[in-house]
């Protein structure tokens, strides 16, 4: 059972447990909800070499509109941060979970590359505001010493979207089309929308199925650290997002962007033209190094609740994904066995820093601003998401091999990694 946080026990009674059905209620729904999310996301990446010779792109094109995405991306995250804080995390995720399912159907549905250019920007904007939401919700659910462990938790979905739906996708591209492949999964959400809606409350006090005391403990737990980060007085509302604690976060999580999704949209290109493969074994290759991804996202995020410590494991996390992809650059053209073993270490350093860093505005920020502060930093950190691909496809496309791209984005992670250590901990974070 998760750890309970330093003073409960002047709220509860010592001797007896505090029960934890909100680890198994709130986490695998959302858990799922935003698998289906980033399933709808990422699926191109199998279908994108297919695509490609369908819609006649070059790299450069196809890394533009594998990207786009996340220029619509920007648009819902401080209102979707600021709405779930505000008015309700569950109705707005429910409203997102329609349109982006209509539009990710209608990525199947395109002729020309523009037209996809278009549809992957207008998903971008119907699933911009459900990451902010979702820790929103969670901040409402788990104290600040459960609150890494809940958001890798949750995160996990990142690699296990992968892990589920490379093979699965590969079957469907290799038995069908591509076009099959993102309406059938561009469905899902519809099919998802009645279960979120049926188990998520916004809070503690507005379910019925919580234990009394498991209610009162976080009832209590949670009022007292929301008073403890506000500010005596208030800062006007820009001012108080636009602090260097913020602006620090969102050049990390621009960095990490860049690296995660330079590299997972253009992996399963970067097998197929290593070696001749079908479709569902370059599926399954793909899907290792993000086995590997969830080992190391549980690890980083229950060492960090223990030691109650976040900017060091970010930076650790960061500096881990970086060597291992300079070390899969080194290693590919004379052992390439273990350069897929080096790429295959990569995300669990990458997406590992997820965990503890999604925990530092939560435990830093005024409960006033850290949901419009969390969107802000998920907004412009997740242009990496534009730039991470298409920065590859460019490179890819001068240089004739994907060495140099990736080189830059093992940059990117150093880079990342020493920029970490420019935030505040927690304790002199206050206001």
């Amino acid at each position: 059972m998760p750890d309970i946080a330093p003073g409960v026990k002047e709220l509860t009674t010592p001797l007896k447990p505090i029960p934890s059905q909100r680890w198994t209620h709130i986490i695998p729904v959302a858990f799922i909800m935003y698998t289906i999310a980033f399933i709808d996301r990422t699926n191109i990446s199998l279908a994108l070499p297919s695509m490609s010779r369908e819609l006649h792109m070059n790299p450069t094109q196809a890394g533009d509109a594998a990207g786009v995405f996340f220029w619509g991306y920007v648009l819902l995250q401080i209102p979707g941060g600021h709405l779930a804080q505000r008015w309700s995390a569950k109705r707005f995720i429910s409203i997102l979970l329609v349109v982006w399912g209509c539009c990710s159907i209608g990525c199947g549905f395109v002729e020309t590359w523009r037209q996809f250019w278009v549809m992957r920007f207008c998903l971008g904007v119907a699933e911009g505001g459900v990451w902010p939401a979702v820790l929103v919700l969670i901040s409402h659910w788990f104290p600040r010493a459960e609150r890494a462990r809940a958001n890798a938790y949750w995160m996990l979905c990142l690699p296990v979207a992968v892990i589920v739906s490379a093979p699965l996708s590969g079957w469907i591209l290799g038995r069908w089309n591509w076009r099959v492949l993102l309406i059938a999964e561009g469905a899902l959400p519809f099919l998802w929308l009645v279960i979120w809606w049926v188990f998520i409350d916004d809070h503690p006090h507005q379910a019925r199925w919580i234990p009394t005391e498991e209610r009162h403990y976080l009832e209590a737990t949670l009022q007292r650290e929301s008073q403890e980060l506000e500010p005596v007085k208030p800062d006007p509302h820009l001012r108080a997002l636009f602090r260097p604690q913020v602006l620090v976060m969102i050049g990390i999580y621009f960095l990490l962007n860049t690296g995660n999704y330079g590299y997972l949209f253009w992996l399963p290109s970067v097998l197929e033209s290593a070696r001749q493969m079908s479709n569902l074994l370059v599926g399954v290759l793909f899907a290792v190094p993000y086995v590997m991804t969830g080992v190391g996202m549980v690890i980083l995020s229950r060492h960090s609740d223990k030691r109650r410590e976040r900017r060091g494991h970010v930076a650790f996390a960061l500096a881990w994904g970086g060597v291992w992809m300079m070390a899969c650059i080194l290693l590919s053209s004379r052992v390439p066995i273990l350069a897929l073993v080096a790429i295959s270490l990569v995300g669990a350093g990458s997406y590992g820093a997820l965990g503890p860093f999604w925990a530092i505005p939560t435990e830093t920020l005024p409960r006033s601003v850290s949901g419009a502060a969390m969107g802000l930093i998920n907004a412009l950190g997740n242009l990496g998401g534009y730039f991470g691909p298409l920065l590859v496809g460019f490179l890819n496309h001068r240089s004739g091999n994907f060495l140099e791209a990736f080189g830059v984005l093992s940059l990117g992670y150093l880079a990342g990694a020493g920029l970490t250590l420019l935030l505040r901990r927690p304790a002199a974070a206050r206001v």
